[in-house]
């Protein structure tokens, strides 16, 4: 007589899924309260570059002034002239100028540097010479655009760029089928729709970005370095990939970016990261290339497209672990039973059914809807082909129990399925299941 039987969860496996559901939670709480909190609550200045158009002596006595009254928090570089003050504004080696002339002192800033910054600057300079007894005349050297008055909208494209191009690295986990080749492919087109859409809109929608090619090759740059890393975390970090994508490029990420916050006025530990995250420099291209005529842009340049080269190179590394893996499952015998699902499919389609390897499911590969054992009364495990039907009797994917009896499979659409477990000299055992991606289903059978 033949008989069949569900698992049900075990509390321990209950509790293993509750943990999983919650640690990314508490990531985003622990990220928001230690990163965004402890980066925005107290801007303070930090050695912010300063053009003074006067001797050293006299740049040195207004550098002990800035000194007391902001302990480190200025630094002043001294200049023959006026004009090279300005130009040095200009060609963004300093933040602002000032020409201690002795009745009508100037101050140049730049707003595109941040307006919190220049406003900070403009408020330290006015006090220092008030306590000279003269007034200071504030002169706007680099202005932001009329889209972008606060200068801040590009961190809503950079993380417009971010967002999408993570979540699709989630996303092609569930791709059932899909070659990295595919993975690789889908997430490159689909960051260039992201970086697109970001630059009309920018560009052309708000004014808040220049209209050049620039500016979309270093949006698409971003989305490249934080998909293509996120990716290539996948294999060695396995189901925790996500909680280093985000904390690296959005939890910390976005408050060293510069863009909410200038750089200069965060403290020393974001300072650090400023230069070597995606999204710092993907925004000081931005800048660069809008504000001060394409200046200083090897750098930002050079740290996305090494980003890039580690999610490459991270991608190759993964692949050769992978196979190593499969060489190491052959020769223990535990695959020999059961087809591999297709190496490759560069098409994009909607997931078939195949079938899969019991107990070798690595995170970013194709995740088992079915699984279950076939053994006899005795519970000894059986060599047993496993038949997947719908209801109208087409068969959706066939395979055998490998030497533990076991069997898996995925890639079924919601609906109800026919499960035959048939094995030479015993009586067939078939069970109605209904099959979901969203609800992993375990059928054992019992065959006399």
């Amino acid at each position: 007589m033949a008989s069949a039987h569900a698992k049900k969860k075990r509390p321990g496996e209950i509790t293993r899924t509750l943990a999983m559901g919650v640690w990314l939670p508490a990531i985003f709480l622990t990220g928001l309260l230690f990163s965004f909190l402890l980066a925005f609550h107290n801007p303070t200045p930090h050695h912010i570059e300063v053009a003074v158009a006067a001797p050293p002596p006299t740049t040195a006595q207004l550098q002990s002034q800035l000194d007391a009254a902001v302990p480190g928090g200025f630094t002043l570089q001294p200049v023959g002239t006026a004009a090279e003050a300005r130009a040095e504004v200009l060609n963004h080696d300093a933040v602002a100028a000032f020409v201690p002339a002795a009745h009508h002192p100037q101050l140049y800033g730049a707003k595109a540097d941040g307006a919190a910054m220049e406003s900070l600057v403009r408020q330290v300079f006015t006090s220092a010479v008030q306590k000279a007894g003269a007034g200071l005349a504030f002169h706007e050297l680099v202005s932001t655009r009329p889209g972008d008055s606060l200068g801040i909208s590009p961190l809503y494209l950079l993380m417009a760029c971010t967002l999408p191009a993570y979540f699709l690295v989630v996303a092609m986990q569930r791709a059932v089928g899909f070659s990295r080749r595919a993975h690789v492919a889908t997430m490159m087109g689909g960051g260039a729709v992201a970086a697109l859409a970001c630059y009309l809109t920018g560009a052309y929608g708000m004014d808040a970005i220049p209209q050049h090619p620039l500016a979309l090759l270093y949006l698409f740059l971003l989305t490249q370095a934080v998909s293509l890393t996120s990716y290539g975390f996948v294999p060695f970090l396995g189901p925790f990939f996500p909680g280093a994508a985000v904390t690296l490029f959005l939890l910390l990420g976005v408050p060293s970016s510069g863009c909410t916050v200038p750089v200069d006025l965060l403290n020393g530990f974001f300072r650090f990261l400023h230069p070597v995250l995606p999204m710092g420099n993907a925004a000081d291209a931005l800048r660069l290339a809008d504000y001060f005529d394409y200046r200083q842009l090897g750098r930002p340049t050079a740290v996305l497209c090494a980003w890039i080269a580690t999610g490459a190179a991270l991608i190759v590394l993964g692949y050769l672990k992978h196979l190593r893996q499969l060489v190491r499952d052959a020769q223990a015998g535990i695959t020999g039973a059961v087809p591999a699902p297709p190496p490759e499919d560069p098409t994009v389609e909607l997931p078939e059914p195949v079938a899969l390897p019991p107990h070798r499911h690595h995170f970013g590969e194709q995740l088992p809807i079915l699984t279950g054992r076939v053994s006899g009364l005795a519970g000894e495990p059986l060599s047993a082909t496993i038949t997947v039907t719908d209801p109208r009797g087409r068969q959706l994917v066939r395979t055998r129990t490998d030497q533990n009896g076991e069997y898996a499979a995925t890639g079924f659409h919601h609906g109800f399925a026919i499960v035959v477990a048939g094995a030479p000299g015993r009586q067939p055992a078939a069970s109605r299941l209904l099959l979901s991606p969203a609800a992993p289903v375990n059928q054992d059978f019992i065959l006399t």
